[in-house]
């Protein structure tokens, strides 16, 4: 017993430490997003205009319309994203299984565009609609996995078939747009922080205060659901109950983040597996996970407006070219495992 309990311990202490190590990351990544730029401010400066005191000329406008919302937005839905995707791939014991990848991000997506596109919303209410699609197509696709439970492989199965079929939902509607109207929803889809304002950020901002210590509180029962549902109610893990609220709290993390800023590519997907490294052990890994997943956003956003020449990249091109060989290696690995089918 002594030893399960020092193993325990050790396995706790580099939980915290990897914590600790990744949120002084985003901070600095953070930082430096604000500081860097075709106009420099200083990391002084940075810190007088966040306290609102006084500043050189411009830095104040620079700061609050243009790289903080921007900088907020990358950190809050990589943060979003990666806390869900864990969720996602963790409940459901299969590193396929993120948002992204089983559609219900495309809901999201679709619903954000047929209110902006069809409807001409913007601001919050766009954030409400992908909310409210993100919902009802996760509602969709437990529903067609049902099968006297839901297996992982058969709801992944049944998430591609949705998504697949959202995504040429929203092709149609972009072919049947204005040219103009749709080339920068374009630019939304492949997932940007670019432009985006303070109406989009506080819905998103408000969802993760309140689901951030819900979700870290629900992880707990994590450890028993991956044992398999007769072994969690042996240890008095209430299984459906649980089970529901965490997806739940998933689906709204990725709804809210896709309506923050698009479907950015393969941060959900990334973040999970990337935090059980780092951590190791064979604990719940949430919060690594979000904070990997706001690391990769900011990074990614970074390196395509300052670090690729004179164009400016959105950061879903990034993320999606660092995503796609990642995906590609975990299916061929799967594969030589058995644990393809």
């Amino acid at each position: 017993m002594s030893v399960v309990a020092a193993t325990r311990r050790r396995e706790s202490s580099r939980a915290r430490r990897v914590s600790l190590i990744l949120l002084t990351a985003v901070l600095a990544m953070f930082a430096l997003t604000l500081s860097y730029g075709d106009f420099q401010i200083s990391l002084p400066d940075v810190v007088r205009s966040l306290l609102g005191l006084p500043t050189p000329a411009g830095v104040d406008y620079i700061m609050h319309s243009l790289r903080l919302p921007r900088a907020s937005v990358s950190a809050l839905a990589g943060l979003a994203f990666g806390l869900s995707g864990a969720i996602f791939q963790q409940l459901l014991r299969n590193p396929l299984a993120s948002p992204d990848v089983i559609g219900v991000a495309q809901g999201a997506t679709t619903a954000a565009v047929l209110a902006v596109l069809v409807g001409g919303y913007s601001g919050s209410f766009v954030s409400v609609i992908g909310l409210i699609g993100a919902l009802i197509t996760a509602i969709v696709i437990y529903a067609l996995s049902w099968q006297k439970g839901v297996g992982g492989y058969r709801l992944i199965l049944v998430g591609i078939g949705v998504g697949t079929a959202l995504t040429s939902i929203t092709s149609f509607i972009l072919t049947r747009s204005d040219v103009k109207v749709a080339a920068e929803a374009l630019i939304w889809l492949t997932g940007s922080v670019n432009g985006r304002t303070w109406a989009q950020i506080v819905p998103l901002f408000i969802a993760l205060v309140i689901l951030l210590p819900a979700a870290l509180m629900l992880g707990r029962t994590l450890s028993g659901l991956q044992l398999g549902d007769d072994l969690a109610k042996a240890f008095g893990v209430r299984v459906e109950t649980s089970r529901m609220l965490l997806l739940l709290t998933a689906v709204i993390l990725a709804g809210m983040a896709t309506a923050a800023a698009g479907p950015i590519a393969f941060v959900a997907f990334m973040s999970g597996p990337i935090a059980v490294r780092l951590v190791g052990g064979g604990r719940p890994v949430l919060l690594q996970a979000g904070l990997v997943g706001a690391l990769l956003v900011l990074v990614a956003d970074f390196i395509g407006s300052h670090l690729l020449g004179a164009r400016q990249y959105p950061v879903g091109v990034i993320t999606g070219v660092i995503g796609a060989p990642y995906l590609l290696w975990l299916l061929a690995t799967a594969n030589r495992t058995g644990r393809g089918g």
